[in-house]
Parts: structure tokens; sequence; C-alpha cells
């Protein structure tokens, strides 16, 4: 049987839908892109698909796919069909998120301080120095300005009602944003009609920003444009195409640790003309191989001597080393309380109900709903060592049940949310899948956000898990002008 593209068979279920009212009308900002998807035979959607995937093959865009029967090195993939967000939804997320990461920076810098937020119990002391991102050798560090977290990536959710909520902060080495700026040219090319007639803004301007931002919180001043480079684990890691294509786009060195070196507490790279100063790093390497000096002495992926060129304040990383202890799922139900406490104000964007398993009344709770709820490891991440309760087996579901017992510090337990769905490219046509969003904010003299982000799609019918990591994909994601 063919496959339909005029949504016919599109089923809304209980799910709040991207395109579609509840009534199945489309949403306003959609009509024309509903429109067009519907005066396209099924040939040329399917045509436009290939040439977007081909598109996606010329480029390089890949990602590591562990566990997959066909290999790991997998074509990033991508849907046709993009999200669309209208400007009132845009100005709301806006401001959620730049209060949200106004907190988170002030949290940090204040546990590698004063720690106030735990001398007055608002948070713990045992889940501060318990996290697997706190490091007390970060101790009494200033970053310029006091931003620790210069490129955040939060990761939203809509519920039934389409509320947007935060399901977690990435403040360490967020990834993602190359394939925002590489669907959105891709699309251009399958839909240069809907581009010339929709208002959409762009994301042209993220890799400018970027350089921007890192160039100001420099520490040199006066002394001609301070030099950044992005430091990178090696062409064996899994977002190497968006290492390349960041550096490339910026037009900044990309340096794996073998081209760093620390000398006087100042960082320089090796080059054709002899050793050079860098002002900058843009790190896309985790804390613990940054420096084995400090941390692993075992890490060929790090600079010798980088911290101490950082506390000297001769060189900025971004982010600053030590973020990962906001971004901890522990740490997370206590965002909201991080904006009451550091800013005085109410949460414009609110988190996921969650359960804390180190509680015993929480505890409790999880295991007598196991198979009702999401449960996540505090540690974990990309989809790895979670339980989706309606989802699994109840062999999975006993043997996750004796692991949370035996370690209950180590898990939170969340509902299983009813994640948005928004009309997807499918084998049998147009089918509704379940997405999320990944926005980006860039933190230093001012915080700026490229408008729109990274919508990740469950490809597979049903699945609540959009992590590429784990077989999701993305699709373009279209903020509207006013």
């Amino acid at each position: 049987m063919p496959p339909t593209m005029d949504f016919t068979t599109y089923d809304l279920g209980p799910f709040f839908d991207e395109m579609f009212e509840a009534s199945g009308r489309p949403r306003p900002g959609c009509r024309m892109l509903y429109d067009k998807i519907v005066s396209l035979d099924p040939g040329e959607i399917l045509a436009r698909q290939s040439v977007a995937e081909q598109a996606f093959y010329d480029m390089g865009i890949t990602f590591t796919v562990y566990g997959h029967e066909d290999g790991t090195e997998k074509i990033f993939p991508f849907d046709i069909i993009p999200r669309i967000i209208e400007a009132a939804e845009w100005e709301l997320l806006e401001r959620g998120l730049t209060q949200r990461i106004a907190a988170l920076n002030a949290f940090i810098d204040d546990v590698y301080g004063q720690a106030r937020i735990v001398a007055d119990g608002v948070v713990p002391r045992s889940v501060v120095e318990t996290s697997s991102g706190y490091f007390k050798e970060c101790l009494g560090l200033k970053p310029p300005k006091g931003v620790w977290c210069h490129i955040t990536g939060t990761d939203l959710v809509r519920d039934t009602a389409g509320r947007f909520l935060v399901l977690e902060d990435n403040l360490r080495c967020p990834s993602g944003v190359s394939y925002v700026l590489a669907n959105r040219r891709i699309l251009k090319r399958a839909f240069p009609q809907v581009f010339g007639s929709i208002d959409i803004r762009s994301v042209d301007d993220y890799p400018p920003l970027l350089l921007d931002m890192l160039q100001a919180i420099a520490p040199r001043r006066g002394e001609g444009r301070p030099t950044a480079v992005l430091l990178t684990p090696g062409a064996y890691n899994s977002a190497y195409f968006e290492h390349t294509f960041l550096a490339q786009q910026m037009g900044i060195e990309l340096v794996e640790g073998r081209d760093r070196f620390g000398e006087n507490d100042t960082g320089y790279m090796r080059t054709t003309q002899g050793p050079q100063r860098v002002d900058v790093i843009y790190r896309r390497i985790d804390d613990d191989f940054m420096d084995p000096q400090v941390f692993r002495p075992d890490s060929m992926l790090g600079v010798p001597g980088i911290l101490r060129a950082y506390r000297a304040g001769r060189v900025t990383l971004a982010n600053a080393v030590g973020t990962g202890v906001a971004d901890d799922k522990s740490i997370y139900p206590y965002v909201p309380d991080m904006v009451r406490f550091y800013l005085g104000e109410e949460p414009i964007l609110h988190n996921v109900p969650t359960y804390m398993c180190r509680k015993p009344e929480d505890l409790a709770y999880t295991l007598a709903r196991l198979p009702e709820l999401v449960v996540r490891e505090v540690h974990g991440a990309g989809g790895y060592g979670m339980l989706v309760g309606p989802a699994s087996s109840r062999a999975e579901t006993e043997a996750f049940r004796q692991r949370l017992e035996a370690h209950p510090d180590k898990y939170i337990a969340q509902p299983t949310l009813a994640l948005s769905t928004c009309p997807t490219y499918v084998d049998a046509g147009i089918a509704p899948r379940h997405i999320d969003l990944r926005p980006f904010v860039l933190s230093g003299k001012e915080v700026t956000m490229v408008p729109g982000g990274l919508t990740r799609v469950a490809l597979r019918e049903g699945s609540l898990v959009v992590n590429s990591s784990q077989g999701g994909g993305t699709k373009d994601t279209w903020v509207l002008e006013d």
C-alpha cells in the first residue's frame, strides 16, 4: 500500500500535538505548512526526504548509535517535517531559560565559594558533595564575570496541556547545535517555497554569536583579538562532526590535547610558526579528563597544567570545569528553590514532578508504582541507565527493582510523560511521533539565544526515548516571527 500524505489516518491520541488542535484543525502558525504538505503527492515527499538524507550523507553528519545491530556509526536520522513554535511561546521560553540559567550559574558559583545555599539548608550538603560533577579542586575558582555555564542545552518537553516543562539541564559539554544549523540548511533545499512564504526566524547567527561570546570572556584585553580554540577528544568521539563543524564555522583552530601545553601558568598551542598563546578554550572534553595533573592522571585527552593557568586567570574554559554539579539529576529537583533563593523570583519554567529515591517515602512510592514510572540514574545520560516502566517487561522491571533497592540514592523517578507529538514521515506515510526540544543558551557579557533549538524525535512508534544514541532522530525547529 502506498504511503498516505493527506493526514486522513493521522491519530492525535491523548497527546498535545504540535501541528493540530484537539479538534483536528491545524494550529494557526502551522496552516501554511499543512497546506503545502497536503498539496504534494507521496512520491514528491519521499523524493525530498531522500534528498535531505543524501545531503546529510554528503556532509558526513553522523552519530554513534550504541547497540544497533547494523553497526555503531550511522547517518544522523532526519525528518523532513519541521516543528513550529509560535512567537509568543518562544518569548516565554527565552524568559524562563534566562532566569533558570542565572540561578544555575549562581548555584555553581556559590557551592564552590561560600555555599550559602547549603548553610541555609536549601540543598543538602551530602547531595552536593556526592554529585559526580562536583570537584573539590574547583573550590575558590573565579571564572570571568562569575559565569560558569557559557553554553547550556536545556531539554524541554510539553505535557498534555501544552505547557513546557524542564526535563533536564546540560551544563558540561552540551551537544547538538551543529545539527540545528545543518537541519535548517538542508530543509531550505527541500522546502524553498515554504521559506519564501513564512516568516521564520534565522538560526544562522549562532556561530558568530558563539565566537563573540568566547572572545568576550577572554582574560586578556588591549592586545588584539583574543585567540579561541575548540578542544576535542578526537575523531573517535561520537560528536566529532559537531566539533569540526563549529570550529570551521567560527574560523578557529580545532585542537587536541597533544596540540596544547601549559607553561608559566599560560596556555599555548603548537603551530607551524611556533607556540601561540591561547586565551579561551571551548572544551568538548569531560571534566575529569581535562588536566592529568589534577584529575585523572591517565588522561591523554587534556592539557597538563591547564587548571593552574585557569586559576591564575590566564586562560578561560568554556564551560568551566565543575559545572556538572548543577546538572546532576539529584540536584535537578532543587532548581526551582535555587531560583527563589538567588533571584527572589518564582520559576517561569517548571520541573517535571520528581521523586528522590534517597528519601524513604519517595523510594516506597517508586517501588510501589515501578511499572508506571520512569526511573533514571542520577549520573546517567544519553537514555542509558533508565527504566521506562510502561514499556518494560516484567523481568526488566524486577531486575531494575533490585538495583533500585540496593542503591536508592543513585536514582530519581518521574511520571511517564505524555510527550507532545509532531507529524513525522515514516514508511507508512505521516504519523505522530513524540518529541522534545533542546534550546541553546549562550552566557557571557550577556545572555543570548538563537531562536529554535534541537527538536529530537522518537522515530519508533510509541517510543518516548528521543536520544540519538538510542535510535532517535531530529527535525528542524521553526520559530515564527510576530
